[in-house]
């Protein structure tokens, strides 16, 4: 008796082709009149974020406990932009780590010309910047490897985020490791086609380059959960 394969769930056309409409419509009485559809399509997007998160548990704790409370709400916060168009034209998300051992946050972004998987530290706080930095100036050569590494080039290329164009405070401008000092923010970013969005192994795709950040999450977790004596 041959074994059946359950497919895994994958992303269509009609769920972006949605949030075209809706934004050249993006006003609350076109999205009341459209509700029905925008349900069905955020029912799909909930159970490709619930593989997602499937995916992520077989090598990782989370502690976000449904694909449902991973999506952010498709409402736009406008109390501080000049873009007061009530609505997002994409989906998205995130996944936390659970405890306050394992550093770093898993991110996607799905969207017709822009759709990107990412993960890292948005915005470490100076305590935290201040014990990455001291790490790197000790010695840089474990971050090095990690980002010299065949997987870390492949999925995400190179070390993203905002840096200084000076020297940060209390560290030599002729530091080694001066490159890496500069790093205000430590992000991991992979972006993908329209084509490999909507394609059968998106989600396997997807869930390797989540794993593909690991090695960086346990170098910083180390970092900023144990004092000067490994403890």
């Amino acid at each position: 008796m041959e074994k059946l394969t359950l497919k895994q769930p994958q992303l269509h056309s009609s769920n972006f082709d949605f949030l075209n409409k809706l934004g050249q419509n993006n006003d609350r009485e076109w999205f009341h009149a459209h509700k029905d559809e925008f349900q069905k399509e955020q029912g799909q997007i909930e159970s490709f974020a619930d593989a997602l998160l499937q995916e992520l548990n077989t090598h990782d704790v989370i502690e976000t406990p449904s694909g449902k409370k991973s999506l952010y709400r498709i409402y736009r916060d406008t109390r501080f932009s000049k873009d007061k168009t009530p609505y997002k034209t994409h989906w998205s998300g995130s996944f936390s780590r659970a405890g306050k051992f394992r550093r770093g946050g898993y991110h996607f972004h799905l969207q017709e010309g822009n759709t990107y998987i990412a993960g890292g530290f948005f915005g470490p706080s100076t305590e935290d910047l201040k014990r990455i930095r001291q790490e790197i100036s000790f010695d840089a050569a474990p971050l090095r490897k990690i980002l010299s590494s065949t997987s870390f080039i492949s999925t995400f290329e190179t070390l993203k985020g905002e840096q200084l164009k000076t020297t940060p405070k209390g560290f030599d401008a002729n530091d080694e490791a001066i490159d890496l000092l500069r790093y205000k923010q430590f992000l991991l970013i992979r972006k993908f086609s329209d084509q490999e969005l909507l394609s059968e192994d998106f989600l396997q795709q997807a869930g390797q380059t989540f794993k593909n950040m690991r090695p960086f999450f346990d170098y910083m977790s180390e970092i900023l959960t144990t004092d000067i004596n490994g403890l």
